[in-house]
């Protein structure tokens, strides 16, 4: 017994030192991934029907056949292609590349766009911070780094502007999709919603198509409002909705109330709750619910990225996910008198709020 027990230590301890590497060693993915973006991997093989041979891709992309076989052999190690060898007749065998659901979401419509965010140097730079951000009460690495916080910096350049909203579009499709599929019935009764921090107007390009009947008030500050496309049935409105917000039927707020603490939080759903009817508005809420203890699920897929995603918000805002009592903390403190919440099979919970 006493040996059984060792070698389980044992074996406990290599697994840790593994586990180790992956954490020392973290950054690559992430680096290759956006590497393969840059590059235009998945396009290029996307445009050739779906496979490419590695002589045709490199050529394609520009690169150095030897560096480019290294980096393929790592994304294919990593799932993100299929790779096959033609032997017959052929010395040496020829390479090719395919595509697999995971590459194609290196493409245009995939979540590209959220990688290249995320990974640039000025999103990168803050979580250099995050100790000091734990050691003090209101520390703010963003601000530290950038002289200026998130949507200062944002409003100020209009390059990362662009890239953050093409992150939140990537998220806003994901999100759309989820909901539609799984939850259709928040929409019931409405036909007005304004979109509260838009964006680009992605999530109301999509609900429109599907809910037609209903009209959309895109609302989003001036700079972000002045670049968003026109869509047929969405009116783009400019303003802040610490101010005011427009009047609508509902309000909807997807990923929005995590970028802000508790107080900042309660002070934009006072103003959700004026912009509704008291008899029979709603304020949908598309964020993420931190399940602990009890309420966790063992076969939730998503509970790593909900917790990942309380870390950026760490590292580059003041809010952070919150967890039920959280969010009954900060709806009770804006006056609403109801709350649900409806977990879906995705990242963001749905709560309606009901004033």
């Amino acid at each position: 017994m006493a040996e059984l027990i060792k070698s389980a230590n044992f074996d406990e301890e290599k697994q840790a030192k593994l586990e180790m590497w992956s954490y020392a060693l973290g950054f690559t993915p992430t680096a290759v991934v956006k590497c393969a973006i840059e590059l235009g991997i998945a396009d290029v093989i996307e445009t050739n029907g779906g496979t490419t041979t590695h002589a045709d891709l490199s050529a394609s992309v520009g690169c150095s056949p030897p560096v480019l076989r290294r980096i393929m052999r790592y994304l294919v190690h990593r799932r993100f292609f299929k790779q096959t060898l033609t032997t017959e007749g052929q010395k040496p065998p020829i390479i090719s590349y395919a595509q697999t659901p995971l590459s194609r979401q290196l493409l245009r419509n995939g979540m590209a766009a959220l990688v290249l965010l995320e990974s640039t140097p000025i999103m990168l730079a803050p979580w250099q911070r995050l100790s000091s951000r734990a050691r003090e009460k209101d520390g703010k690495p963003f601000e530290e780094e950038h002289g200026r916080d998130l949507w200062e910096y944002t409003n100020a350049n209009p390059v990362h502007s662009k890239l953050l909203d093409d992150g939140m579009s990537c998220i806003a499709t994901a999100s759309m999709a989820a909901i539609l599929d799984q939850y259709p019935e928040a929409f019931d009764g409405i036909t007005s919603l304004v979109d509260v921090g838009g964006g680009d107007g992605t999530t109301l390009r999509i609900l429109v198509k599907a809910c037609p009947w209903i009209r959309g008030v895109n609302f989003d500050l001036a700079h972000v409002i002045s670049v968003a496309p026109p869509c047929e049935g969405v009116e783009h409105v400019a303003g802040d909705m610490f101010d005011v917000i427009p009047k609508a039927d509902a309000a909807f707020l997807m990923s929005v109330l995590h970028d802000w603490n508790d107080e900042e939080c309660i002070g934009i759903l006072r103003k959700c709750k004026e912009a509704i009817p008291m008899d029979r508005g709603k304020v949908i809420i598309v964020d993420a619910v931190i399940r602990e203890g009890e309420e966790e699920e063992e076969d939730d897929k998503y509970s790593d990225v909900r917790m990942a995603l309380d870390m950026v918000m760490l590292a580059h805002t003041s809010g952070k996910e919150r967890t039920l009592e959280e969010w009954k903390y900060v709806l009770n403190g804006a006056g609403f008198s109801s709350f649900t919440v409806k977990h879906i099979q995705a990242i963001p919970a749905i709560i309606l709020a009901y004033p």
